[in-house]
């Protein structure tokens, strides 16, 4: 068995400093790919300077709606430079997030404007973070029309309804851990009724550390198989072919060589 977990912040401190084990343990367990996500300037550099050392780690580079209102020019500049590299295979994260609102909200719009049309510009997949701002999210995504190749939402807790609208898009959505959460009926809802050509996985790590393991401070890619496990039983399928059927979405997404 093999899965691929779509967005990990592999850069961060938690995870970065014991990454070969981390990643040792990730493959024993049958995640076997990675993408790490970009989140700032920082970070969009270190996804860069990582990436060549694991052959199954590819990168993505974008900057989180939080940093909105401290984002440069130069910043945006950066992205568009370091998604010319091989291994970088998607713009993101980027989005709105209007639960925090740690940015103002016209510069998160300003950005996402800026960062989905370099995604556009480079015909790059583009990883969506949505966050109490579903309608504005869809409306700004519409208006670049076909311009976008692919565009997948991360981190799904969205309504049924919800779910249905970004499947008529034709767009993607990728689960993390909250699926097994107690209290997630609706994200489980949303599980139900994704197929698996649309459907990815995704620990988030080193946040939300799935069950029966949620008190574990750090996740890491290794726990996605706890995902794994609850998703297919939601679908009534063989965990080997459902991690399958999600690797197969999870390649031809961000285009990766298939093993």
């Amino acid at each position: 068995m093999k899965l691929i977990d779509s967005h990990a912040h592999l850069t961060f401190d938690e995870i970065a400093n014991s990454l070969d084990d981390i990643l040792h343990r990730s493959i024993g367990a049958g995640v076997t790919g990675w993408l790490t996500i970009g989140t700032d300037t920082e970070h969009n550099k270190k996804v860069v300077s990582i990436i060549d050392m694991y052959e199954n780690l590819y990168g993505a580079v974008g900057i989180h709606p939080h940093y909105a209102s401290k984002t440069t020019e130069a910043d945006i500049e950066l992205v568009k430079e370091l998604a010319k590299n091989k291994k970088i295979v998607a713009i993101g994260e980027t989005g709105l997030d209007f639960h925090y609102d740690f940015s103002k909200q016209n510069d998160q719009i300003n950005l996402f404007e800026k960062l989905l049309q370099i995604a556009a510009d480079c015909s790059l997949p583009v990883i969506i973070h949505s966050r109490d701002a579903f309608d504005k999210t869809m409306e700004i995504i519409d208006n670049f029309g076909s311009k976008l190749p692919k565009i997948v939402f991360h981190c799904w807790g969205g309504t049924a309804e919800q779910t249905q609208i970004v499947l008529d898009r034709g767009f993607y959505i990728s689960f993390t851990g909250v699926v097994t959460f107690k209290n997630a009926a609706q994200t489980r809802e949303s599980a139900k009724i994704v197929p698996l050509e649309r459907m990815m996985l995704e620990t988030d790590c080193p946040y939300m550390s799935p069950e029966p393991i949620r008190k574990q401070k750090i996740n890491t890619p290794a726990l996605m198989i706890y995902t794994a496990q609850k998703i297919a039983e939601l679908k009534n399928m063989p965990l080997e072919k459902f991690a399958h059927q999600v690797t197969k979405t999870t390649e031809k997404f961000f285009n990766l060589p298939t093993n």
